[in-house]
């Protein structure tokens, strides 16, 4: 998949920055319906036609900013401190923290939104949930290698959906809190799930 090439000037990275960061932030404070390219132009500083020569849709800011969010964590997401069951419920608790102070509402917008949107779905999959997987997978997997766990019962795709699909459902029901002591509850339950 290749990425339109912007019309008109080079963005300023200043305000490329403020622009993606006001959309989180705004998007966290306001919720999916609420955020609009004018509130966002506003906060960042910038005018609307700057904001729309650059991303056409507000989905369009959002996915950039949780890109730029996860480069931006990228260390964080791959934790490798030799303690695969650490290194779990550090990405966990490093993701959940993410989605209660600033992504979660722009991740539940844009996940109900992908519902009728193929093309935003394999986005949304290719931008945010699939590197995050792909991560939680790797430690797992790591730790299969290392023999602390086994998926000999459970295969590593099923249990990286039980911990991301307990997030989600939390996020979209908001029936339990997506924070710290969930990520100790899921790697306490993945182990069990994979012990050797």
């Amino acid at each position: 998949m290749t990425e339109a090439v912007p019309r008109g000037r080079p963005r300023s990275e200043t305000a490329r920055r403020a622009v993606l960061d006001a959309a989180l932030q705004l998007c966290q404070r306001d919720g999916f319906q609420g955020l609009t390219i004018k509130a966002i132009a506003e906060t960042a500083g910038v005018g609307r036609q700057t904001v729309y020569r650059w991303w056409p849709t507000k989905e369009a800011v959002l996915l950039d900013a949780l890109r730029d969010v996860g480069l931006r964590e990228s260390r964080r997401l791959a934790p490798d401190s030799g303690d695969t069951l650490r290194d779990v419920e550090s990405l966990l608790s490093m993701t959940f923290a993410l989605t209660q102070q600033l992504t979660g509402k722009a991740i539940v917008g844009l996940m109900a939104e992908a519902q009728h949107d193929p093309g935003l779905s394999a986005r949304l999959q290719g931008t945010v949930i699939g590197p995050r997987r792909q991560a939680l997978r790797e430690i797992l997997a790591r730790g299969v290698e290392r023999g602390d766990l086994s998926d000999a019962e459970v295969p590593l795709d099923l249990a990286v959906d039980f911990a991301f699909g307990t997030m989600w459902y939390r996020l979209l029901s908001r029936h339990a809190p997506v924070d710290a002591d969930l990520a100790g509850q899921l790697t306490a339950a993945l182990r069990r799930m994979l012990s050797p």
